[in-house]
């Protein structure tokens, strides 16, 4: 296996969990990584995150549909097209790297795959290739993954105006951890993001889960009625951050972290897949990410 494996909206629960368990090594490894000074730049890891990537992924047409994320990406890029090693060689600055070992973490393009790590930035893009796919009348879809902390940058209203104006194929995706970095969502925030997104009469839907299986649930409805209708819609997905914002920049406390990791959404599948068969496929993608980590190791970077 050289790609971690990719999954659709009929796929089973243990092909879900193998590769949201992928990308959680593959985040955990980061972390590891960095402490022993094997990156090139920063990391924002999605811990506890990895629920929204492979449910909304999962219910895209990858051959045509597009999507945009942000600095926090590595879900959404593994969910799309499972380049581990390729990811890898990236944020180590090597030249086998998804974007030859310049983009780093945030800055990745593969296909129809493309992140960004301005604040907001990805929004306006995402407005422009919407609107060139409805002139093309490709049916095709635009998906922006933003972090409520992403909600403090004005472009964001201004591509939210004209995306109902024009009534182009996107679908928004906020992703809620409940933290802009280290202050509180409800510190940082007036209103709510459903409010928001309704004064620009864009529908949206808000989902209180880390299941995968209610997010597949929640998102497929959505592409098929941008599909057909051609116009916006929106879901609030409320997410976990189980990681410090980037490296070590967290301060929750001991209680609020222990009432998160009981809604992580890996631990939410062990009622449907038995545990000998739980610790098979953890095991395998541990040893997937062991072996193409150290792979990666041995490639040259720049000279």
């Amino acid at each position: 296996m050289s790609h971690l494996p990719l999954c659709h909206r009929q796929s089973s629960t243990e092909d879900l969990y193998s590769l949201m368990a992928g990308i959680r090594l593959f985040e955990m490894s980061l972390l590891d990584m960095f402490g022993q000074g094997l990156l090139a730049g920063t990391t924002h890891t999605c811990l506890g995150q990895e629920a929204t990537a492979v449910g909304v992924v999962s219910c895209l047409d990858r051959e045509r549909d597009i999507i945009l994320s942000s600095h926090r990406c590595h879900g959404h890029f593994l969910a799309y097209c499972g380049q581990a090693e390729e990811l890898y060689l990236e944020i180590m600055g090597k030249p086998g790297g998804v974007c030859a070992g310049r983009g780093g973490s945030q800055h990745l393009n593969v296909r129809n795959f493309y992140s960004n790590g301005i604040q907001g930035g990805i929004m306006p893009i995402a407005i422009g290739m919407a609107k060139a796919e409805k002139l093309r009348q490709s049916k095709a879809i635009v998906t922006v993954f933003l972090g409520d902390g992403t909600f403090g940058e004005g472009a964001v209203y201004e591509a939210l105006n004209i995306a109902s104006l024009w009534q182009l194929p996107i679908l928004i995706i906020v992703e809620n951890n409940g933290n802009a970095q280290s202050t509180p969502t409800q510190l940082q925030l007036s209103g709510t993001f459903q409010g928001r997104l309704e004064a620009f009469n864009i529908p949206v839907q808000e989902i209180k889960t880390t299941d995968v299986r209610q997010v597949i649930k929640a998102v497929y409805p959505l592409i098929d009625k941008i599909r057909h209708d051609g116009s916006p819609q929106a879901l609030v997905i409320e997410a976990l951050r189980l990681g410090p914002h980037s490296k070590g920049d967290d301060h929750r406390s001991k209680q609020e972290m222990d009432e998160i990791r009981d809604k992580d959404p890996l631990t939410l599948m062990k009622d449907l897949i038995t545990p000998s068969d739980q610790a098979c496929i953890y095991q395998q993608a541990q040893e997937f990410i062991d072996a193409t980590r150290q792979k990666v190791l041995q490639e040259k970077s720049y000279e």
